[in-house]
Formats: structure tokens, sequence, C-alpha cells
């Protein structure tokens, strides 16, 4: 692949266990912008929950096969939900497991990659939880239950958080601005990318009166597309390729 092909990040495509036709749009985007590409970056929530690499999920499995065929490195940021995505399934996947936060090369020069929920520091509870379910010794024991009992305990998670995110105002679950300016200082680079908020954009910012860019990537399974980045900087886009609509832009 060429040097100066370009970049592309996605995340947020909450697939589900089953087959359907959110994996065949993630699977034609692997025959089609991923095969020209440089890198593929997934930062998190691949999956809408994530029991252990032994789950044998349908769609979890054909997607491994069509990221396994890439002739591309493949980096792969846990989120909150598929946080127990482990070695097993990265191999099968043909995938690098990766850091939160991620420092990267790009074509238009270095970056800083994450999932993006640890910028909302205003959501304390999220926080908790987040520290709860990364600890080493909370994932043995959950994996230790037998499969049918991860995914009842996913499945109730899960509706447990759904309906938590419709009572909390719609700022605390946004990003937190001192806890982006403080990944911006730490990494020192021009570009962050993340996921996990849902709202799509490039906003310019000025940390220490500095210019820098904050892309945050849309969620599949609302308004799916992908951040393109060649020379020239950071590009959102539809899964056709197109720009990604203004209207569905937050600002």
């Amino acid at each position: 692949m060429s040097p100066r092909a370009p970049a592309l990040v996605i995340s947020d495509l909450h697939l589900d266990r089953e087959p359907g036709p959110l994996l065949e749009a993630v699977l034609a985007f692997l025959e089609g912008p991923a095969r020209t590409a440089s890198a593929l970056y997934i930062l998190g929530d691949l999956f809408e929950y994530w029991v252990g690499d032994d789950a044998g999920f349908p769609a979890a499995e054909r997607l491994a096969a069509g990221l396994k065929s890439l002739d591309i490195p493949v980096s792969f940021i846990h989120g909150n939900r598929d946080f127990l995505v482990g070695e097993a399934y990265a191999a099968r996947a043909g995938m690098q497991l990766a850091p939160d936060p991620l420092h990267v090369a790009l074509p238009c020069g270095p970056a800083v990659l994450l999932h993006g929920d640890s910028l909302c520091t205003d959501d304390t509870e999220h926080m908790a939880f987040r520290q709860q379910v990364r600890s080493g010794e909370w994932q043995q024991a959950f994996l230790a239950h037998p499969l049918e009992e991860r995914i009842r305990q996913a499945e109730d998670m899960r509706a447990t958080s759904r309906d938590k995110s419709q009572i909390k105002a719609a700022a605390i679950m946004d990003v937190n601005d001192t806890a982006v300016a403080d990944v911006f200082r730490d990494a020192d680079v021009p570009l962050m990318i993340h996921g996990h908020t849902h709202r799509p954009a490039i906003h310019e910012v000025s940390v220490d009166g500095q210019p820098r860019q904050r892309c945050v990537l849309p969620a599949w399974d609302e308004h799916p597309g992908y951040l393109e980045i060649n020379a020239a900087g950071p590009i959102l886009r539809r899964l056709d390729g197109s720009p990604y609509p203004k209207q569905l832009l937050h600002a």
C-alpha cells in the first residue's frame, strides 16, 4: 500500500450477536474504502457487548474473517461495551489490541486516538463503572462465569445503561473541556480522534493558545460513517464516500 494512502478510523458500530444489515454494511466497508487505506483504526464499541472471546457470536466471527482478509494494519482500542475483547479474538481478526490513548503517526502528522469515554468526566457514574470493569480482578471474576450467565449479565447491563442514558442530561454525557485539554497537553499533538459520544464533528479548538482539531466519529447504528485522514487532514465521510452531511454534524 502506498504511504500516501489515507488512514481510516471508525468506532461505535454496536454490532449485535447475529448477522444483519449493519454487519453487511461493515463488510462492504471492508471490501471498499478499507482496501485502499494505509491503516484501519477501530476506536471501541465495535460490538453492542462482549462477554469473552469464547462466545463465538456469528456476527463477530464473520467480521473477524473480513478484518483478517485486509492487507493493512488494523488496531483496536477497547470501548465501554467491548472492553473484554482479548488476544484470542484479536488474533482471529488479525488486529492489534492498542492502548487508550494511542499515539500514532497519521498521513497528516501525529495524533492521539481514544475511545472517548475517559473524556466524559462529568458523568461520574459512568467513570466509576469504567474503573470497575477495567480492573483485572473484575474481568477475571466475570469471565469465570458460564457463558449463558455472562450473556444474561451483559443484557442486564445494556438495559440498565439505556435506561440511565434516557434520563441523564446530554451535557453530562459529552466530553469535558478540561479533560480534552489535558489529553492534548499530555500527548502534545495537534489532532485528537475519538468516538463514544455519537456526536460526529470536526472541532477547531485552542489549547494554551495553540490550534488543535478534535474529531468525533459517528455511530453506525445511527448515521454510519468514517474518518479519512490524508496528507491534507481529516475528512468525515458517509459509507458511500460522500462528505458527511452538515445537518448531521454537532457543532
